[in-house]
């Protein structure tokens, strides 16, 4: 991984104006963006698309993206592994519905969540249920999405977030039971 320091500089000098601070950021961050993808798209033994791809989709979107003042190198990968989500989301929605039956693209949380629980899920429901999760406590669900969608450890994640390892693990065990009963109903 890159020093934080590289990619926050780079971030706001690119949020300045200056242009080669982009040139610059870009192959700063593709190899861990590309790792992240790697790690989501792994989950999914059915994924018809290229990590190459989803950064590519992503960091199209990114660059859309005006109003974001990143705050720094954490902030930047959240925004990325949310973007990332939102991508591989609306592809599977996308998805011709005779490949599937419904047309949801199913994974198993097992690898990630670490419950146990091998039942196959929709994505498209962890999504809502992410989403619903957003709204009663926006770390755990940061947390999850770091996890999950951006394949960040307990301790990339604690420094991604600025809090500490158990921190991390407690939050993480709780959203990990939320989204269980969230999605189990």
């Amino acid at each position: 991984m890159e020093p934080p320091t590289n990619v926050t500089l780079l971030l706001k000098r690119w949020q300045a104006g200056e242009g080669d601070a982009l040139d610059a950021l870009v192959p700063t961050v593709y190899a861990e963006l590309k790792r992240l993808a790697r790690a989501q798209i792994g989950r999914d033994g059915g994924a018809t698309i290229q990590p190459t791809e989803l950064v590519a989709e992503a960091y199209i979107k990114l660059l859309d993206i005006d109003q974001i003042d990143f705050l720094g190198r954490a902030h930047f990968y959240s925004v990325a592994a949310r973007t990332m989500r939102r991508v591989l989301v609306e592809r599977y929605r996308r998805r011709d519905a005779a490949k599937r039956g419904s047309g949801e693209t199913l994974l198993t949380l097992n690898s990630a969540i670490d419950s146990g629980q091998s039942k196959p899920l929709e994505l498209t429901r962890l999504d809502d249920a992410l989403n619903d999760l957003e709204a009663l406590d926006p770390r755990q669900a940061e947390i999850v999405t770091l996890k999950f969608f951006g394949g960040l450890d307990g301790e990339e994640i604690a420094a991604a977030l600025s809090i500490s390892p158990r921190t991390v693990k407690r939050e993480w065990a709780m959203a990990k039971l939320w989204l269980h009963r969230a999605l189990a109903a």
